[in-house]
């Protein structure tokens, strides 16, 4: 993330303060000492089903989502809300406008293991104090439930708006934005558009979701030296917290070699096979967004063998190709030419986030995330480039490599973010406030002119897609205050 710094101005040319409704603090401070256990209740509920989307059913006849579903239609009837059910997107209103503010958030969430958490990922854990910890607190169910309540403290208080408040939940985020792409066909653009599913004060950038992905697939003569047993990883979004292999027919002395090489920010483990040498690493996960808030587990396990003499099967040139085209770095600087900087939106990063075996083929998924500043068919080639030149000089020839270029989003006006970042400064105190760039891709580019406002604090690690997701119970105070606040401010403009 970055500070706008001398690119405000050129971006936007708003007042520097803007007046907020009188009744502003009175009205969050209503809202959060009246609904804050409510909207942990709520949180405790949604969190309970496990709406991880399965590419065997679509989430409209996934039971799991249809209870979640559920819970949503009723809740919105207690709370005096129209509710609409729209199969993959459910929109919950207030008020009958004409204009209207879409609140835009998700109700699916990453897969979670379970082995890594205290307790069941879907139950929320208040072991630790002031946190509330499982899948989904953050990323993106914290923010449905505080927009439940903010919208109910301003019924509650009779505030009249201008514009109808439109809460949008999408049930595939995280894995397909098709459903969605085919619904903002036939969706009016709101007069404002706001996604709570990322950072404050008000992101006005995203970075592209892009995908690197070769395909390894040669036997193991297991004449000399090799590696077995590769795998590590979750899921494509998720910095690898777990990766191991099987080390064959090696001495004593590169065993030694190797043990002198861990690194004491990572967590190695050997283990006496029958057949040969585990090894393991512990790293921690993160989302792969922000790589730089991980310990990628696949790139450690990979540096261990950087100088080691291995045979070319799959998992010996999977290992080769992380170490020449990627090793430690997050940036992309060994990967031929790719790597590239924009002076607000920061640099590529490019990250090895997890391994698919099919038989004897291993699939290498590598994360990028692009901001603007480079043709997209000029950053295909160059990333086709570098792989072509890794295969003849490592003599090896890929399967296939299946590359998505994802694209990034920059905003040059919104006629909302400067409203939205005055709410920031007034409720959090920090003047030096500004507009930021993430990493990350929400479906804020699906709509016109949609900036994020959080939920998750600058400077603060964003543990969404991570093992250990948890908001704290300020955190949600404070997002009521200024989820309210933002609804009776754009719900007037």
């Amino acid at each position: 993330m970055k500070k706008l710094a001398l690119l405000c101005s050129a971006l936007f040319a708003f007042s520097a303060h803007a007046q907020l409704h009188t009744n502003i603090d009175s009205v969050a401070d209503y809202a959060v000492d009246t609904y804050q256990q409510s909207q942990i209740h709520t949180l405790t509920n949604l969190v309970a089903f496990p709406t991880v989307n399965k590419e065997s059913i679509p989430a409209p006849q996934n039971p799991d989502f249809i209870n979640f579903k559920s819970v949503l239609k009723m809740k919105a009837a207690e709370l005096g809300f129209d509710y609409q059910d729209l199969g993959y997107t459910v929109l919950i209103g207030m008020g009958d406008q004409s204009e209207k503010v879409t609140v835009v958030t998700h109700g699916d969430v990453q897969p979670a293991n379970a082995s890594k958490w205290k307790q069941s990922p879907f139950i929320i854990d208040t072991s630790e104090p002031g946190k509330l910890v499982g899948r989904g607190t953050e990323d993106d169910k914290g923010a449905i439930a505080t927009a439940l309540y903010a919208m109910k403290a301003i019924k509650d208080k009779g505030i009249e708006l201008n514009n109808r408040i439109e809460l949008m939940i999408y049930l595939a985020e995280e894995s397909d934005w098709g459903p969605l792409t085919e619904f903002m066909k036939t969706y009016e653009q709101p007069k404002y558009a706001v996604t709570i599913d990322a950072s404050y004060p008000v992101v006005v950038a995203e970075k592209g979701w892009s995908l690197i992905a070769p395909t390894f697939n040669a036997t193991s003569k297991q004449t000399g030296m090799y590696v077995s047993d590769l795998a590590g990883g979750a899921f494509k979004s998720q910095i690898p917290e777990d990766a191991s292999l099987v080390l064959h027919n090696a001495s004593a002395a590169v065993i030694n070699s190797l043990k002198a090489k861990t690194l004491s920010e990572v967590e190695f483990n050997f283990e006496e096979l029958g057949e040969g040498l585990k090894i393991t690493v512990k790293g921690v996960s993160a989302h792969s967004s922000e790589p730089e808030s991980g310990v990628n587990a696949i790139a450690h396990l990979s540096e261990l063998f950087k100088d080691v003499a291995l045979e070319n099967n799959s998992d010996g040139q999977l290992i080769k190709f992380v170490n020449q085209l990627i090793g430690l770095d997050i940036h992309g600087k060994q990967f031929g030419n790719i790597a590239y900087e924009h002076e607000f939106m920061g640099p590529m990063s490019v990250a090895p986030t997890v391994i698919e075996r099919d038989g004897n083929a291993l699939t290498l998924a590598i994360n990028a995330r692009r901001p603007v500043g480079k043709d997209e068919n000029l950053l295909k080639a160059q990333i086709n480039s570098a792989i072509k030149e890794w295969e003849t000089a490592n003599n090896v020839t890929l399967t296939k490599v299946e590359t998505i270029i994802g694209t990034p989003m920059l905003l040059d006006s919104a006629p909302h973010a400067q409203k939205l970042l005055d709410i920031f400064k007034h409720f959090t105190g920090d003047e030096k406030a500004d507009f930021v760039s993430i990493g990350g891709g929400t479906n804020a580019k699906l709509f016109d002119n949609a900036v994020s406002f959080g939920p998750s604090m600058p400077g603060k690690r964003y543990t969404g897609h991570s093992e250990h997701e948890f908001i704290t119970l300020e955190q949600l105070a404070l997002n009521l205050r200024m989820y309210t606040a933002m609804m009776i401010e754009l719900g007037n403009m």
